[in-house]
């Protein structure tokens, strides 16, 4: 029986042209692990602010959209920076959203990290761990890597051609693909 692909969304907490979060996404896409189809969802910037009155149906069209790739996904992989402490707004926005409708719940996700700093963004993974435990997600762990990239390795095509950074990449999607059909426990609530 032939299994079918793992589908990975991939979610780029910037909204910055050039910014090396995406780049590392679109390198994913490109350097997908056969068995794997990596998605980029390409909406942050549309969707509006997070207000729990609108949270009821007919949704905004981008918050339908966002929730349908989502929930057509099997596995979720971010990456952001950090901006000020903590994560960029218009990503903890796209969270926000995601906390009523359930579809992250036992989810398989993880992030990858591109700051070039020693301490990565380590502000802003903390506190996407503490959302990722409200929506109920898996965190794979051994998924979640600090991969740094300078603004000036991002092609104009907007890869990487780093071959190392390309195999740490391909490596991020194999192990949270290995994540997606065991049991996986949600990451629970963080307090």
């Amino acid at each position: 029986m032939v299994s079918s692909p793992t589908r990975i969304l991939l979610i780029s907490g910037s909204l910055r042209a050039g910014s090396p979060n995406t780049a590392l996404l679109r390198t994913a896409q490109a350097v997908a692990p056969e068995g794997t189809i990596a998605l980029i969802y390409e909406g942050l910037g549309r969707l509006p602010h997070f207000n729990p009155d609108d949270d009821i149906v007919p949704l905004h069209p981008s918050v339908a959209d966002l929730r349908m790739r989502i929930a057509d996904a099997d596995a979720l992989l971010f990456s952001t920076p950090e901006y000020a402490g903590a994560l960029p707004g218009a990503f903890k926005n796209l969270l926000d959203w995601t906390v009523v409708g359930g579809e992250t719940y036992g989810m398989p996700v993880a992030w990858i990290n591109a700051s070039g700093s020693t301490t990565g963004a380590a502000d802003a993974h903390r506190s996407l761990r503490t959302v990722l435990g409200y929506t109920g997600s898996a965190i794979v762990e051994e998924a979640c890597a600090h991969i740094p990239v300078a603004r000036s390795a991002v092609g104009s095509d907007g890869l990487m051609a780093d071959e190392v950074i390309c195999r740490q990449i391909a490596d991020v999607l194999r192990t949270l693909a290995s994540g997606f059909g065991k049991h996986v426990q949600p990451s629970g609530q963080l307090g």
